[in-house]
Parts: structure tokens; sequence; C-alpha cells
């Protein structure tokens, strides 16, 4: 449970709501809970630019924000970042450009098979 007793399923809703208003693209969803403490989810988005990427970042934000929520960070704010990462306490959100997220391969280094949303 995080701030105003929103779960992690609820944050994650919102989350993944906040990419889609925007037009993030190949939302993907890692059930992260019984690998780490650190978090129960995490979201992976691909951005068509940089500046996309960004607006994804921050239209995440803003929206948890409405909700009541304040994220614990957000690394790679500004138009020239090709990854960004929001950390809604139990949800983590990477919004990446189809470059970043091909070399990194985030869903092949945790090898958890995604969500259906």
């Amino acid at each position: 449970m995080s701030q105003l007793n929103l779960t992690a399923d609820q944050i994650l809703a919102l989350a993944v709501e906040a990419l889609e208003d925007v037009k993030g693209d190949r939302i993907t969803v890692l059930n992260v809970g019984n690998h780490t403490d650190m978090m129960d989810y995490m979201v992976i988005c691909t951005g068509t630019s940089k500046r996309h990427v960004n607006g994804l970042g921050q239209n995440v934000i803003e929206h948890l924000k409405s909700k009541g929520l304040q994220p614990l960070g957000f690394e790679g704010r500004g138009a020239g970042s090709d990854w960004v990462l929001v950390d809604l306490h139990d949800v983590v959100v990477h919004v990446m450009t189809e470059e970043a997220r091909a070399f990194y391969d985030l869903e092949k280094l945790w090898d958890i098979k995604p969500e259906a949303l």
C-alpha cells in the first residue's frame, strides 16, 4: 500500500491509463513482486521520439498527482532523453525510445511473462 491507500493494482491502472491517453506504444506490464521487494509492477512503454518519451513520463506524473499520489522520483527529464523512469512507489514506469528499449531489453532481463492488459 502507498499514499492515500491506493493499491499497487490501482496505481498500475492509473499509470497505464496515463500512457494510453498520450499514445504510448507497446505498453507492457511485468509482475515483479515475487522477484523484488522494491516494487510490485514494472511498466515498459515505447515513445515515438525523445520528446514523446518525455511527454509520456510527464503525463504519468501529472495524472497520478491529480489523484493525490506524489511520485517518489522522475529520472531522465528533458526532451533529449531516450529513457524516462517514474517511481510510483509500488509501480515503476520505464518509457523509452524504440532504440533504447531494444538495447536494454528489460523484458528479457527480468525474464517474466508480461501481464495481459
